[in-house]
C-alpha cells in the first residue's frame, strides 16, 4: 500500500477540475475568498478570534472526512493526520465526534 503525503493532495487540490470544466480552486484559495468576504459583511465592527473561528471551521470537517476515509479507525486517522492518537480524540470530543 502506497502512502500520500501533504505534497500529494496539495497537487492534487490544484490539478483537479470539478464536474463543469471549471478550474479547481484550492483549499487556501477557498479559505482566502471566505475570509475576504466575512471581513467585508464585518463593515468594520471589531472582531477576535478569528484563528480559532477559522480553526474550528476547517478542523471538523477535517476530522469528519478522515473518520469516514479510515472507517472510524482511530488509528489509522491518526497516522492519515499526523497526530498523536490522544490528541486526535481530544480533537473528536472537542467538535462532538466521539
Amino acid at each position: 500500500m502506497s502512502t500520500v503525503d501533504s505534497k500529494d493532495l496539495e497537487q492534487y487540490a490544484h490539478t483537479t477540475q470539478p464536474q463543469s470544466g471549471m478550474p479547481a480552486q484550492t483549499l487556501r484559495d477557498t479559505v482566502h475568498q471566505s475570509l475576504t468576504s466575512y471581513f467585508k459583511q464585518l463593515d468594520g465592527q471589531p472582531v477576535t478570534d478569528v484563528y480559532q473561528m477559522v480553526l474550528s471551521e476547517i478542523e471538523a470537517p477535517l476530522f469528519e472526512s478522515v473518520m469516514a476515509y479510515t472507517k472510524d479507525n482511530q488509528t489509522r486517522a491518526s497516522e492519515v493526520l499526523g497526530l498523536n492518537r490522544g490528541t486526535l480524540r481530544k480533537k473528536l470530543k472537542q467538535y462532538g465526534l466521539l
